[in-house]
C-alpha cells in the first residue's frame, strides 16, 4: 500500500484543553497510562507488526508526535523517526525518551497486539481507533486482506481528515459562558498500597446474552448495571469500614464520550465525565435501586444544559488572558494542584465502558479479544474498564492496594446474578 502525501499538521500542536491535567501531574513515578490490546487467532509476527506500524502512524499523525513544554503551555510536536515495536512490559510509567519521545507504546505479547497509551494524547475512543486500525493494517500485510473500511478502521492509505486531529473542546465550546461544578467530596477505599508501580488486575469475562438479559430486567444500559453493581460494593464496605471521619458519600465516575453528541472525528482527547451516586446518610439501597438512580442521574447530567456549562467553564479558563500569560513553570503546580482538589476527590472510584467494538466483518475471523484496562489511580485505589466483543463483555479491575475485598464484593453480587463465565488474576506492574 502506498502513500504518496500526509497532512501537514503545525510544528506545534497545543494539547486539548482536557489533556492539560496529564503533564502537569506526571511525575517520576507516575504517569495516566491505559492498555487496549486486540486478541488474533494466531501469533503476532513483530516483523509484520513493526511494517503496519510505521504505515498507521503516518495516517493518524498525531500518533507520530512527542510532548514538548513551551513557555506557557504544553504541545504536540512531530516526530521523524518511526515508532518501533516493543517488548511486552508491565504497565507502568515509562519514560518518553527511551520510547523515542512517543506518548505510546506497541508491544507484540503472543498472540495479542498492545497498545499502551499516555492520556495527553489521546483518549480511550481516539486509541481504540489507532489500535484497530493497526490490527487491521497488519492482518492486510500477513494475509493479504481486502477490508471494507468503515467506523473506527481507517483506511491507512488515505491522507487524515483535519477533522481527526483537531481540538473538538475548542472547536465545539470555544466562547460559550461556563460554570465550574459544584461537588462534594466522597469515600475512598482505604488500603495497604503496593509498592512503587504496584497494579493488580482482575479479568472477567462475562456471557453477552445474560448482561443483556439482566439489563433488559432492569430497564438500563451496561454502564447502568456496572455502576449499580459498583455502587452496591462501595456501600458495604462503607458500612463494615470503622473510620469514624469517613466521608458518606459514595460515587462512581462515568467517563462520556463526546463525539457522537457533536459530530466530532477527532482521534485526541474529547469526552466528560458525570459522577453517580448517593449519600449513605440517606439510607442503604437494594441494587435495582441503584441501578435506577443511576439511570436517572445520567439522563439528568448528561441533558445539555448540566453537562456543557462544566466543559465550557475549563474551556473558557485556559482561554483567559490571566491564566494564558502565566508561564508554563507556574501553571504546571496550579493546575496539578486544581486537580488533587477537584479531581478523585469526588469519586470513590471510575467506571470507563468503551461500548461494543465493531470491526468490518472481513477481520472478524481473525480476532478473538478485545481488553481496555486503566492504569494505577493517584487518588483512588482502584477503577474498572470494559468493552463488549462479539458475545462477551470483558472487565477489568485493576487497584494498586493489596486488599481486593471491594472486588470481591462486586464480583459475589455480580455472580448472583449470573453474570460470571471466567475470572482470572494478573500482576500488571
Amino acid at each position: 500500500m502506498e502513500r504518496t502525501f500526509t497532512l501537514t499538521i503545525p510544528a506545534r500542536m497545543r494539547i486539548d484543553n482536557a489533556a492539560n491535567i496529564y503533564p502537569a501531574s506526571l511525575s517520576r513515578h507516575y504517569a495516566s497510562l491505559y492498555r487496549m490490546s486486540v486478541t488474533l487467532t494466531d501469533p503476532v509476527d513483530p516483523i509484520v507488526l513493526q511494517q503496519a506500524l510505521e504505515t498507521v502512524s503516518e495516517r493518524i499523525p498525531t500518533f507520530r508526535c512527542g510532548l514538548r513544554s513551551g513557555a506557557f503551555w504544553w504541545h504536540l510536536r512531530r516526530i521523524d523517526r518511526d515508532p518501533e515495536v516493543k517488548p511486552a512490559a508491565p504497565l507502568s510509567r515509562f519514560h518518553f525518551r527511551d520510547n523515542g519521545g512517543f506518548l505510546y507504546k506497541v508491544s507484540a505479547d503472543g498472540c495479542r497486539i498492545v497498545l499502551d497509551v499516555f492520556h495527553a494524547l489521546a483518549d480511550g475512543t481516539g486509541s481504540e481507533t489507532f489500535l484497530l486500525t493497526l490490527a487491521g493494517e497488519y492482518l492486510r500485510l500477513r494475509y493479504g486482506l481486502s477490508i471494507s473500511y468503515s467506523g473506527l478502521v481507517l483506511n491507512p492509505a488515505e491522507v487524515a481528515d483535519p477533522a481527526e486531529v483537531e481540538d473538538s473542546f475548542k472547536t465545539v465550546f470555544s466562547g460559550r459562558k461556563g460554570e465550574l461544578e459544584k461537588d462534594v467530596a466522597a469515600y475512598h477505599i482505604r488500603g495497604r498500597r503496593l509498592p512503587g508501580a504496584g497494579l493488580r488486575d482482575i479479568r472477567v469475562v462475562m456471557p453477552m446474552d445474560r448482561v443483556k438479559a439482566v439489563c433488559r430486567r432492569m430497564d438500563c444500559s451496561v454502564t447502568d448495571l456496572l455502576t449499580g453493581l459498583m455502587l452496591d460494593a462501595l456501600q458495604k464496605l462503607y458500612r463494615a469500614d470503622d473510620d469514624p471521619g469517613k466521608r458518606s458519600v459514595v460515587k462512581v465516575s462515568v467517563p462520556v464520550n463526546l463525539r457522537p453528541r457533536y459530530g466530532s472525528r477527532t482521534v485526541r482527547n474529547f469526552s466528560s465525565y458525570v459522577h453517580l451516586g448517593l449519600d449513605i446518610k440517606s439510607g442503604y439501597l437494594p441494587l435495582e435501586q441503584l441501578v435506577r438512580l443511576v439511570k436517572m442521574q445520567k439522563e439528568a447530567m448528561l441533558r445539555p444544559e448540566n453537562l456543557e456549562p462544566k466543559i465550557a467553564a475549563n474551556v473558557e479558563l485556559e482561554e483567559s488572558f490571566a491564566v494564558r500569560c502565566l508561564p508554563l513553570v507556574v501553571k504546571k503546580p496550579i493546575i496539578d494542584i486544581i486537580n488533587k482538589l477537584h479531581g478523585d476527590k469526588y469519586c470513590s472510584q471510575t467506571l470507563s465502558n468503551l461500548g461494543q467494538v465493531r470491526v468490518p466483518d472481513e477481520m472478524r475471523p481473525y480476532l478473538t479479544e478485545f481488553d481496555f484496562i486503566l492504569g494505577r489511580q493517584r487518588g483512588n485505589s482502584g477503577a474498572a474498564s470494559c468493552t463488549g466483543f462479539g458475545d462477551k463483555l470483558f472487565l477489568h479491575l485493576s487497584r494498586n492496594i493489596y486488599g481486593a475485598e471491594f472486588e470481591q464484593l462486586f464480583l459475589d453480587r455480580a455472580g448472583r446474578l449470573g453474570l460470571l463465565g471466567s475470572v482470572s488474576h494478573h500482576i500488571l506492574a
